[in-house]
C-alpha cells in the first residue's frame, strides 16, 4: 500500500501536468494534413516548421495516416478542440464532411484557416492553397501542345469529395475541349488513396477504355505514381505522353527518365509557411486576404535543373524536419 505523502505527490504531480498541458495547449496552433506519409505533406510540415521559428510560435502536426480516414480526420479536429488549441489550420479531405467540425471550432471561438482543398461554407478565416484549375488547365495546354492538337487522352481522378483533385481534373478538361482534334476516352474513373489502389486503377485503365491511349492526366502524388507503375508494368513509359501532379524522388526520377513528361508542382513548403503565417495573423487580429494563392508551375526535363524548379521538386526537408 502507498503511503499517504506518496499519494500526494503523485496527485500534485498529475495536477500540475495536467495544468501545465492545458496551459501550452491555449498557446498551440495545430495543423492537420489530408495525410501523413505522402511526401506532399512532408514539405507542408517543413514549411509550418520554418514559420513556428521565426514567429517564435508552438504547432502541433496531426493527421490521418491515410488520405481517405474522414472518420480519423474529424476526430483529429474534435480532439484539438476538446485540448483548447489557439487555432487550426486544416487541409480537410472532403469539402462537406468537414463543414460540422469547422463550424463547431469556430463556435468554440477556436479560428480555422482552411489550406491545399478548400471546404465549403464560410466559418473559416482564410483559404490557403494553389489556384487548382489554373493549375489543371495549365496541364491541358502542356498536354495539347505535346500531343500536337491530336489524339486521345484519359484522366484518373483522385478521390469523390477532395475538392482540390477535382477542380485539377477539370481545369484540365476544360483546356481540352478547346482542341478540337482531342477527344477523352476516360474521365470518370478513380484511383483512391493510395499508390496501391491507384496502381490497381491504371492497369484496368490501360486495358480498358485507355487503351491504346496518346496522353493521360493525373491529378496528384499517389495517382501519378501508381500510374507510372501502370506504365512501366505494361511497357508503355515513355510512349503514352504522360502529365503528373505533385513531386517526390520517384516522381522526379520518372521525370528524368522520359517516363514523365510534365509534372505540375505546387509549392507545399510555401504552402504549410503561408498558412501557418495566416493563422497567426488571425490570432493577432490582423486583416488576412479571404483566398491566398500559393502558385504552380510546369517543371520538365528541360528545366528541371534551374535553382527555382529543384527548389521545388527535391526540397531540403532535413532542416526542418530532421529527416
Amino acid at each position: 500500500m502507498w503511503r499517504r505523502r506518496e499519494l500526494l505527490g503523485l496527485s500534485l504531480a498529475t495536477l500540475a501536468s495536467a495544468a501545465c498541458g492545458s496551459k501550452s495547449g491555449s498557446k498551440q496552433i495545430a495543423i492537420i494534413p489530408k495525410g501523413t506519409t505522402h511526401e506532399f505533406w512532408k514539405s507542408v510540415h517543413a514549411g509550418a516548421v520554418k514559420a513556428s521559428r521565426e514567429l517564435n510560435i508552438e504547432i502541433v502536426w496531426k493527421g490521418p495516416l491515410k488520405e481517405d480516414d474522414r472518420k480519423a480526420q474529424i476526430d483529429v479536429v474534435q480532439s484539438f478542440i476538446s485540448q483548447g488549441v489557439a487555432g487550426i489550420v486544416l487541409a480537410p479531405l472532403d469539402d462537406k464532411a468537414l463543414l460540422a467540425p469547422v463550424k463547431q471550432a469556430v463556435d468554440a471561438k477556436i479560428p480555422v484557416v482552411i489550406f491545399d482543398s478548400d471546404l465549403q461554407g464560410e466559418s473559416h478565416s482564410s483559404f490557403v492553397a494553389t489556384d487548382n484549375f489554373e493549375a489543371g488547365k495549365l496541364a491541358g495546354e502542356s498536354m495539347a501542345k505535346l500531343l500536337g492538337d491530336k489524339g486521345k487522352v484519359a484522366v484518373l481522378r483522385y478521390q469523390v469529395g477532395s475538392a482540390s483533385t477535382q477542380k485539377r481534373e477539370d481545369g484540365f478538361l476544360e483546356a481540352i475541349k478547346a482542341h478540337a482534334g482531342i477527344e477523352v476516352v476516360s474521365d470518370k474513373e478513380y484511383a483512391g488513396a493510395t499508390t496501391e489502389s491507384a496502381s490497381e486503377k491504371s492497369e484496368a485503365l490501360l486495358n480498358g477504355p485507355a487503351a491504346n491511349v496518346d496522353g493521360i492526366f493525373c491529378p496528384n502524388e499517389s495517382t501519378t505514381f501508381g500510374m507510372l507503375l501502370a506504365l512501366e508494368k505494361a511497357k508503355l513509359a515513355g510512349k503514352v505522353k504522360f502529365f503528373g501532379f505533385d513531386s517526390s524522388e520517384k516522381l522526379v526520377g520518372g521525370l528524368n527518365d522520359d517516363k514523365i513528361h510534365g509534372l505540375i508542382l505546387q509549392n507545399p513548403f510555401n504552402m504549410g509557411y503561408l498558412a501557418t503565417k495566416t493563422m497567426q495573423s488571425v490570432l493577432k487580429s490582423e486583416k488576412v486576404e479571404k483566398r491566398i494563392d500559393t502558385g504552380a508551375q510546369l517543371i520538365t526535363k528541360a528545366n528541371m535543373n534551374e535553382p527555382d524548379k529543384k527548389a521545388i521538386l527535391s526540397p531540403n526537408l532535413k532542416e526542418w524536419l530532421g529527416e
